[in-house]
């Protein structure tokens, strides 16, 4: 895995799954993965997904809520 290093956070610029269509389980949304970002949060680092639908409004979910659509 690559990252790049942006101030308190990394974004992950390999990963497989970007650009491609994803579901996140916990709220069913689909959209297009455009990031995945480390952050810090309460003492540890947590790997945190976009995901852009086809309206545009994009969201935040966990990185383990994600399925690849295929």
């Amino acid at each position: 895995m690559t990252t790049v290093g942006l101030g308190s956070f990394f974004h992950e610029d390999d990963h497989p799954w970007l650009h491609r269509q994803v579901r996140d389980i916990a709220n069913r949304g689909e959209g297009e993965l455009t990031a995945i970002v480390h952050e810090k949060a309460n003492g540890r680092t947590v790997r945190v997904a976009h995901v852009r639908p086809a309206s545009g409004v994009e969201w935040t979910t966990s990185a383990e809520n994600l399925q690849l659509i295929t």
